[in-house]
């Protein structure tokens, strides 16, 4: 077992060695030849696992905001600013992170178990042999494919707690159609739904690079790759959580809010 005092200087060789990998993939993803079969099918893959459990979270999360939101609105006296409050929250906040969520936890996992079960089977290393660049044919297309599908569903996830925040507001607390949308369009821009698809995209690249980095180096044969496995989706969520503090921090400092 390696000395406590090793941990540190691990994990930051470990941050070292992942950004280098990003780093890698974004360089060949504009590199020819594009592996245009391989990222179709797995964008068809990760969009057909995860339209159904992205849409039917977004519709309790809106409506919890919704409501959440409201019930503070009204004690303060401010029923007409429930709907910008609670749009602004799904835009910005809620749908980049369902996405990306659902992203890692359903095809991150699946993406990490299926290279990392190459890795121990030597594929990769007969891949090198023969002159093919793992991460060209492998993992850039994995990635691009995560970026896509979470850059798309964002905007379903958008529009599907919206609905469903408008829907309980109205219909169970007595919201007026006209105060929620007059509100939504006084107090929301465009930079809002901006920075929602930018997280979306950083998401997605994200989740798509861990999985694979994990994939990558598994240790311990198959149960290594159970292991990493479950590692890839812990590092994603953290890694996820602290971008999006740190992106909603600089976005708030940067872009002034409408009509201040």
């Amino acid at each position: 077992m390696p000395p406590l005092a090793t941990y540190p200087l691990s994990a930051l060789r470990e941050a070292g060695r992942m950004f280098a990998l990003g780093a890698t993939v974004f360089g060949m993803a504009f590199r020819r030849p594009f592996q245009v079969r391989e990222f179709v099918e797995q964008f068809w893959f990760i969009a057909s696992v995860t339209i159904l459990p992205t849409a039917l979270v977004s519709i309790p999360f809106g409506a919890v905001t919704s409501l959440q939101v409201g019930s503070l609105t009204q004690q303060f006296g401010a029923q007409s600013f429930t709907g910008a409050a609670s749009v602004l929250v799904v835009i910005q906040q809620a749908s980049p992170m369902i996405v990306a969520l659902l992203v890692s936890g359903v095809a991150g996992s699946t993406i990490c178990a299926d290279i990392g079960a190459r890795t121990i089977r030597e594929e990769l290393d007969a891949m090198e042999v023969l002159g093919v660049s793992p991460v060209q044919r492998l993992v850039v297309p994995r990635v691009l494919a995560c970026v896509a599908v979470a850059f798309l569903l964002n905007g379903l996830v958008s529009v599907v707690g919206v609905a469903g925040g408008y829907y309980f507001n109205v219909m169970m607390q007595g919201g007026t159609p006209g105060a929620y949308v007059a509100s939504f369009s006084a107090l929301a821009q465009l930079p809002d739904l901006y920075v929602g698809e930018a997280k979306a995209l950083l998401f997605g690249f994200v989740a798509g690079i861990v999985a694979a980095y994990r994939g990558l180096n598994p240790k311990g044969g198959p149960k290594g790759v159970g292991d990493v496995v479950n590692q890839s989706v812990v590092i994603t969520f953290l890694l996820l959580f602290l971008l999006n503090l740190v992106i909603t921090g600089i976005y708030l400092q940067v872009v002034p809010p409408k009509g201040g």
